[in-house]
């Protein structure tokens, strides 16, 4: 049987006995983890093993760890980072190398708690109009260097054992709203944005996992890039990303209509997964009817992904750590 086309979040520390039936029938792709979900490094092993024993399989397990304000993983469990640009500006001309090392630290937290994805690197480009929720999550405002230090992001993940998402397909950057509270909408040219936001992420279109973004490119359609088969389409003929795209999340307020509505929507534009998060047990079960089984192309980009899924390379964290330090001239962490 083909797994259910989403990725699903659980409500606490453990999975209700409610939660375990609903998972075992739903049989998501995989789940998401919030900071609710984490109390310790024993309880979080168990609640991963617990989530992969409810579908039965090594499903996917992911998570926001950027650092900076998005870091669901928090001291003592993990180091707790600069924002990225801080990180990149900080570093100046070794930002590549300092990146690499920092998601390689990062990538070996998660891989040691049983979590093997990240929602990582964001390869939005930064502009003077990029609204604060976002702007010092990107690494810079270049499309050369977005795509040369969201490689070296992707690079230290799959070193270390974990699956990056590629986020926010095909561009976040000019959003001048915050996609959790509103639809911000984009007029620039289409040339622009080819030549643009859209360029890093066809630099970085052989990455195993994508996010799609919640805005309107008015160059494109009247519709959010999520549920819009015009710009989905794009993504797979233009950019030329044949990953494994999720959606953001559906409950996000940037999306009108009721989240089964969306769900349904999303997969229809042509989303391989439906991302669903903080929402009673009811909820999550009309998302999960409504986005059905994943398609055969799915499963495909599905199994392709989880190939990458290799065990960590070896990591000497003490040297990581000083070659970072040194590098960062001596700020590294918050």
């Amino acid at each position: 049987m083909a797994a259910g086309a989403t990725i699903l979040d659980a409500e606490g520390l453990v999975l209700t006995a409610a939660e375990k039936v609903f998972f075992r029938d739903a049989n998501p792709f995989g789940f998401i983890l919030f900071a609710r979900n984490i109390e310790s490094a024993p309880q979080l092993r168990a609640l991963c093993q617990e989530l992969r024993d409810a579908v039965g399989r090594n499903c996917l397990i992911t998570i926001d760890q950027e650092g900076g304000r998005v870091q669901r993983l928090r001291s003592p469990l993990a180091r707790d980072w600069l924002a990225p640009l801080d990180h990149v500006m900080q570093a100046g001309a070794e930002a590549e190398r300092a990146l690499y090392l920092r998601y390689r630290l990062i990538a070996a937290e998660l891989h040691a708690l049983g979590i093997d994805s990240n929602c990582a690197p964001v390869a939005d480009l930064l502009t003077a109009q990029t609204h604060p929720f976002l702007k010092n999550r990107c690494y810079g405002d270049s499309v050369e260097q977005v795509a040369r230090l969201a490689r070296a992001v992707a690079n230290a993940h799959l070193d270390g054992g974990v699956l990056p998402v590629l986020k926010h397909i095909p561009g976040h950057g000019r959003a001048t709203a915050d996609s959790h509270k509103d639809l911000p909408r984009v007029a620039a040219p289409l040339t622009e944005l080819q030549a643009q936001d859209f360029a890093v992420f066809q630099a970085l279109r052989d990455l195993p996992l994508g996010m799609t973004a919640h805005l309107v490119y008015q160059a494109l359609d009247s519709q959010p890039a999520t549920i819009s088969d015009t710009v989905m389409g794009m993504i797979r003929r233009d950019i030329g990303f044949d990953g494994l795209i999720m959606t953001d999340d559906i409950s996000m307020k940037a999306l009108a209509g009721a989240p089964a509505e969306n769900a349904a929507a999303a997969r229809a534009a042509g989303c391989d997964l439906v991302l669903y998060c903080n929402a009673p047990l009811e909820a999550r079960r009309a998302v999960a009817e409504a986005a059905g089984e994943m398609d055969a192309k799915g499963q495909a980009r599905a199994a392709a992904a989880l190939a990458q899924r290799l065990p960590p390379k070896p990591l000497d964290t003490e040297a990581v750590e000083a070659e970072l330090t040194a590098l960062m001239s001596g700020k590294v962490y918050v």
